[in-house]
């Protein structure tokens, strides 16, 4: 059983099928399709954005990092100028301080010095009274020099 074409369907089909491609093409299909392309056109715009903003975000990170660099290089060398300066002032406080030192250590010693001499003429001047008088008790009799007058010779008187 063959059935044959009914020609004249078959062409109502085609122009209703063509008449709704267009009629649907013109209020739906063109201008989704051009909502389509905006988006895509807006989205490639932001993409591109993006893409610059972040590449002047590296390029400002990198110079942020340069300065910082170049400000710690700075803060070290100022360190390092103190740190010196300050060791070459502990250098020189250091050396006054033992310079003092080494003053008054010989001022100290020329103090105990003549302390020294004053205490050894002293105990000369002392035995020799001593010596006097130990002299005049054991002969009995005064001895010149005995610190009781006399011309110091240590000669007995007659």
């Amino acid at each position: 059983m063959h059935i044959p074409p009914d020609w004249g369907i078959f062409f109502a089909l085609i122009v209703s099928f063509l008449v709704f491609w267009f009629v649907f093409g013109w209020l739906f299909f063109s201008p989704f399709l051009k909502l389509l392309g905006e988006r895509e056109h807006r989205l490639k715009d932001l993409s591109e954005r993006t893409e610059r903003l972040l590449q002047e975000e590296r390029t400002a990170a990198e110079e942020r990092e340069r300065q910082l660099a170049a400000v710690r290089r700075e803060a070290r060398s100022r360190r390092e100028a103190e740190r010196r300066r300050a060791e070459e002032e502990a250098a020189h406080m250091i050396e006054e301080a033992r310079s003092e030192a080494r003053a008054a250590l010989e001022q100290v010693r020329t103090g105990i010095e003549s302390e020294f001499t004053a205490a050894e003429q002293q105990l000369r001047e002392m035995a020799h009274s001593l010596a006097g008088e130990l002299a005049s008790r054991v002969m009995g009799r005064p001895v010149i020099g005995d610190g009781s007058g006399g011309d110091g010779s240590g000669r007995l008187k007659n």
